[in-house]
């Protein structure tokens, strides 16, 4: 699966399906090239965009301004830059939690 590359600046670029107003927030699994991603906040006022990005601040070990959403702000389908993780260790992590 190509959920993660390298962007040009060494950040990683994750691509992410978004399920908001789920029962708990947790990677779901596979959605085409994205990783699918459930929050339990609504989609409204960017609550889900903030779930979204605490989980992976937590999940990943990093600090939330380390990420940054590049694309699809109001989408369910998200580009997220991530700072100070190498590739490969994001798609063991990811892929250890899909077990």
């Amino acid at each position: 699966m190509s959920f993660a590359a390298c962007y040009k600046d060494g950040r990683v670029l994750l691509r992410l399906y978004v399920q908001p107003k789920a029962s708990r927030t947790r990677f779901v699994g596979y959605h085409g090239d994205a990783i699918k991603v459930s929050v339990k906040a609504s989609p409204m006022d960017g609550k889900a965009n903030d779930a979204v990005l605490s989980f992976l601040a937590t999940f990943l070990g990093v600090k939330r301004r380390d990420l940054e959403i590049g694309h699809g702000l109001q989408s369910r389908n998200k580009v997220v830059l991530v700072a100070g993780v190498a590739i490969g260790e994001i798609r063991e992590k990811i892929a250890g939690s899909l077990l």
